[in-house]
């Protein structure tokens, strides 16, 4: 079967412009994904007027919509055939709803009451969610496909990786903008307009770079749920999942807490953008440095050191004091970066390898199933993590669009506690984990040289 005329070629080996290409796509998504961990929780509370409670159920009933699509859509996309493809045609079908409905997120309720604004929320972030995950299982599902060797899926997702964290330093732009524009809602609706923009246009280009490789699509046509649980049996693929979602709850714990920290703790709320600016700044300039010791170390091992090396960093920034200089704070944070990079970055490069032993084990290429799986696990634990912040919030008595004076020291103390001990607690279950995974460099060269001698049989 030759690849069809409307597809590039597939070349052994994939140029630097066109990775930097593809790494839009996870860009995009991540603009999305930060604008809502970052400020959503803020803006329902402050500008929607949500109690924190409900406003954190808007969050948690979304992405656990969002969740429960992934294993759907990665199926649907495993067994799509669309002119003798199966994941580049919803490159184009997902990317204008993607981006009006962000839009929509932002924009004032129509509605009075709590009740209405929740429901109003709630259905616009799902139907951005929905198309979300209509781009992005495909995307993810196409890497072990255009990168097929254990260290060429390490430099592909390092170019992923640095899209993604570029993608939440421009959502962070979001908040100067809207504060440039006057602070008000109709400003964070206008500023989400602008983003949404982006969130778009990127699509074409990465349609344009990405290819699917024929002799990838051995499937057959068994039943979604027997699939799930052949799946969820692969010991490799047990692992790999529970390391990454107890990492990702970290991030996604940093992301919502992260501008209530400087805005109630550190009482310096103009600080946040530049902080984290470095912070994902430092992150993008240490991927290259992880890439180099992954050439030659296992990817598990970059795993726990990366997060070991982040753990100590969560430590330090309990004892930060708000009166020390701006400079301290700034230098914790791009100490942290450097481990952060590495929980982002590794498990996706591993996703592949399980994906590749799958294949040895039942003779199918079940790339969606498995990254719908993936991510389904990630967002319904991450979402789960910001439905927990929303309620201590609630319970610790959060005033709403008040700073660190207008709150009980009860309040303070909690946001402080959490900041610091709440992402180091899933890392360091993330770490004892990651060191019982066994797809080590020499064991996966094994998988590949014995799926080589079974295709070069027919």
């Amino acid at each position: 079967m030759q690849p069809p005329a409307s597809a590039p070629a597939t070349p052994a080996y994939l140029p630097l412009w066109a990775k930097l290409t593809y790494s839009l796509g996870d860009h995009t998504v991540n603009i999305a994904l930060s604008a809502t961990s970052f400020f959503y929780l803020i803006f329902l509370t402050d500008h929607a007027g949500l109690r924190p409670g409900l406003a954190g159920l808007v969050v948690w009933v979304a992405r656990a919509v969002d969740a429960a699509s992934d294993p759907a859509m990665g199926r649907l996309s495993d067994l799509t055939n669309w002119r003798g493809e199966r994941r580049r045609p919803y490159f184009l079908l997902g990317a204008v709803p993607f981006g009006v409905f962000f839009a929509l997120m932002w924009t004032d309720s129509p509605f009075d009451g709590q009740t209405a604004k929740f429901f109003y929320y709630s259905g616009a972030y799902v139907l951005m969610s929905l198309a979300m995950t209509v781009l992005s299982v495909p995307y993810l599902a196409l890497i072990p496909e255009m990168a097929t060797t254990y260290d060429a899926r390490t430099s592909l997702n390092t170019f992923r990786s640095a899209g993604s964290v570029l993608g939440a330093l421009a959502a962070v732009a979001m908040k100067p903008l809207a504060d440039e524009l006057g602070g008000d809602a109709a400003a964070w609706a206008t500023s989400a307009a602008i983003a949404a923009v982006w969130l778009v246009v990127p699509w074409w280009p990465v349609h344009a770079v990405s290819f699917e490789r024929p002799d990838y699509r051995r499937q057959t046509r068994g039943r979604f749920i027997e699939g799930a649980r052949i799946a969820m049996r692969q010991h490799s693929y047990r692992i790999l999942v529970a390391f990454f979602i107890l990492s990702r709850i970290s991030i996604d714990l940093i992301g919502v807490l992260f501008l209530l920290y400087f805005k109630v703790y550190i009482g310096r709320e103009s600080d946040f953008a530049p902080t984290i600016a470095l912070f994902l700044c430092t992150s993008v300039l240490a991927l290259p440095f992880w890439l180099r010791i992954a050439s030659r170390h296992d990817k598990g091992t970059i795993f726990v050191v990366g997060s070991t090396w982040w753990i100590v960093a969560q430590g330090f920034i309990y004892f930060i004091r708000p009166e020390w200089p701006r400079e301290m704070v700034f230098l914790v944070a791009a100490f942290a970066a450097i481990g952060y990079a590495t929980c982002d970055l590794m498990p996706w490069s591993m996703l592949g390898d399980v994906i590749d032993e799958d294949e040895l084990v039942t003779g199918e290429r079940r790339e969606g199933l498995f990254v719908g799986f993936f991510t389904f696990l990630r967002k319904l634990g991450g979402a789960t993590g910001v439905l927990f912040v929303g309620l201590v919030l609630e319970v610790l008595g959060y005033v709403s669009g008040a700073g660190g004076a207008a709150q009980s020291d009860r309040t303070v103390e909690g946001i402080r506690s959490l900041m610091s001990f709440g992402p180091a607690f899933f890392l360091v279950g993330a770490v004892l984990v990651a060191l019982r995974y066994p797809l080590t460099r020499a064991a996966h060269r094994d998988i590949v040289a014995r799926l080589e001698q079974r295709r070069a049989k027919g």
